[in-house]
């Protein structure tokens, strides 16, 4: 699935969905996530993009807001139910890595590490987890012996 697939997504289980408009996806990677979301057992219900989380820019200074991609409750294996903030993103604009990188894809990274330090801290206040998932954590990658 590519990346770059943008669109509409009609939930499969209407009933799990709670946002207030329609989910869109942006890539490929939160379509795969979305259809995870409407179609596991676990998953309780979901929204896209309906949480704004005031941040400050580290580059203007200047307060903003971060609407992460995903809420979604669901129950653990021990019959716990769980809340949780979850970001798609691709794993090279999540971490600054040791080979070379330019100045803006650093500066990616950084800006992506504001708005998680700001994530974390309204999942706490709220009793929530806040989760980045990469493309290492949505498809799995079998290792050669």
């Amino acid at each position: 699935m590519a990346n770059w697939a943008q669109g509409k997504f009609t939930p499969k289980n209407p009933h799990k969905y709670v946002g207030k408009h329609s989910p869109r996806y942006r890539s490929g990677w939160e379509l795969t996530f979305m259809m995870f979301c409407d179609s596991h057992d676990s998953v309780i219900y979901w929204a896209s993009e309906a949480i704004s989380i005031p941040y400050k820019n580290p580059f203007t200074g200047k307060a903003t807001n971060y609407v992460p991609d995903f809420f979604v409750m669901y129950e653990d294996k021990f019959g716990r139910k769980k809340a949780e903030i979850v970001e798609i993103k691709p794993k090279k604009q999540s971490l600054i890595e040791s080979r070379v990188m330019s100045a803006k894809d650093r500066a990616v990274v950084a800006l992506n590490h504001a708005k998680w330090a700001a994530a974390m801290a309204y999942c706490k206040q709220q009793g929530y987890t806040f989760r980045v998932i990469t493309e290492d954590d949505l498809f799995y990658k079998s290792k050669s012996r």
